[in-house]
């Protein structure tokens, strides 16, 4: 391993130069630890051999570092539990659960979990492969929207995972995308799935973490079951959340929206999205019409009707922007290969969607009030969402009657809003 004498980041032996401050590199176990006053763990040895160099992110259950294994020479990933989450017992056996599931996944689209250990300073840390990228979530925060070639590889290869994971009785549970990590490389993205920590395990005699009645996850990409927190949650409800990514990707927003958890909730028990079409038209990726259809399909309240693997999907959606073959191909695809075969339909596939929305959505009114429904959420694809991750709400019941009562005042607002704009109009 080497290592940047002046920030201490860490790099293979093939790396010349620090890509943040362009100084030469040198031998890892010869660059000094840059000391940080504001975290003492950095340049400590933690279970006896990761010698912490840097914080990497902070996040409601813990601090990730980069870390150098000393007994391997290896560059890792060092997730540490906040103290107060580890005075927590099921959160503690969540943290825990996420490395013995690694060990059952062992996939190369799955983040690598390597060890599990209790720390010198009274809390748990989690040993990972380190990886080279950035979440989705940062990428949409940036860019809004992704191309379809780059969108359809990603979901391909997400694909090959999950539906290893589903066939082993699996389910994600908290699939969103701050969980889907984009290591670029020439050929386009490597994604990895991140945090198994939520996951239900369907296999017989697994242990139950869940209280009945509660769900795990986060909303905006919530399954109506998983919202309800009925038991019969299956692989169906990662296809739903994989779908609502889908979405977010090409229409810049989240197909359900709210001000918190109640409305949103509520948002995705009683009402359908707006066709991703219509909603992507001004992005600068255009959104064919046949991908309304395959959304529609996976975003059936009844799990029964709705769309059956997350390969299904990957493929439906490929086939939506005029590939062909399978997402297995799509995968490995070199996404400028994808790019050409997608831009050589995409013109009239677009063509298709936008007559469509001329017939349906050409009303000053309608897209006047769309805007006026859609700012005060302040959830578009650009922004993180407020809520906590793994986030854990009141039982079904509460929910909704909180969600009924915020639905109730809102649209008394915008009725009142949609009577000014027509008496405006009429003058």
């Amino acid at each position: 391993m080497k290592a940047c004498a002046t920030c201490g980041r860490l790099y293979p032996d093939d790396a010349g130069f620090c890509q943040v401050d362009g100084a030469a590199l040198i031998s890892a176990t010869q660059a000094r630890v840059v000391a940080d006053g504001q975290d003492p763990r950095i340049g400590q040895i933690f279970c006896q051999r990761y010698q912490v160099r840097r914080v990497v992110a902070d996040g409601g259950m813990g601090r990730v570092y980069e870390a150098l294994d000393m007994a391997q020479r290896q560059h890792v990933a060092l997730k540490i539990l906040h103290p107060e989450v580890a005075d927590n017992a099921i959160a503690v056996q969540r943290f825990k659960r996420e490395f013995e599931v690694s060990q059952k996944l062992v996939h190369p689209h799955i983040v690598q979990v390597l060890d599990f250990k209790p720390t010198h300073d009274n809390t748990f840390a989690l040993v990972m492969e380190f990886l080279y990228g950035e979440e989705l979530r940062a990428t949409l925060k940036r860019e809004s929207v992704i191309s379809p070639a780059r969108m359809i590889r990603m979901l391909s290869q997400v694909a090959l995972a999950l539906d290893e994971a589903h066939a082993k009785n699996f389910v994600h549970r908290d699939l969103k995308p701050d969980n889907l990590f984009l290591c670029q490389t020439r050929e386009g993205d490597n994604v990895k799935i991140l945090d198994f920590g939520s996951v239900k395990d369907r296999g017989d005699g697994a242990q139950k973490l869940t209280v009945h009645g509660t769900t795990i996850g986060s909303p905006f990409y919530m399954a109506p079951e998983q919202a309800q927190g009925l038991d019969t949650l299956d692989q169906r409800a990662d296809v739903w959340a994989l779908s609502a990514i889908v979405y977010e990707c090409v229409a810049g927003r989240v197909p359900f929206s709210g001000t918190n958890g109640p409305s949103i909730l509520l948002d995705i028990l009683t009402k359908e999205p707006k066709p991703a079409s219509v909603v992507g038209r001004r992005q600068k990726h255009g959104v064919p019409a046949g991908l309304d259809a395959v959304l529609a399909q996976s975003f059936k309240k009844n799990p029964a009707l709705r769309t059956p693997s997350v390969g299904a999907l990957a493929d439906a959606v490929g086939v939506a922007y005029g590939l062909s073959g399978t997402h297995h191909d799509w995968a490995k695809t070199p996404e400028a290969e994808l790019s050409a075969a997608i831009d050589a339909k995409l013109p009239s596939l677009v063509q298709a969607a936008g007559s469509a929305s001329d017939a349906t959505d050409t009303d000053a009114l309608d897209e006047l009030v769309d805007e006026l429904a859609s700012a005060p959420q302040s959830a578009k694809s650009s922004v993180k969402p407020s809520l906590p991750a793994a986030e854990v709400i009141a039982p079904a019941a509460v929910r909704l009657s909180w969600g009924i009562v915020l639905a109730v005042g809102g649209g008394a607002l915008l009725v009142g809003v949609l009577i000014v704009l027509m008496v405006f109009l009429a003058r």
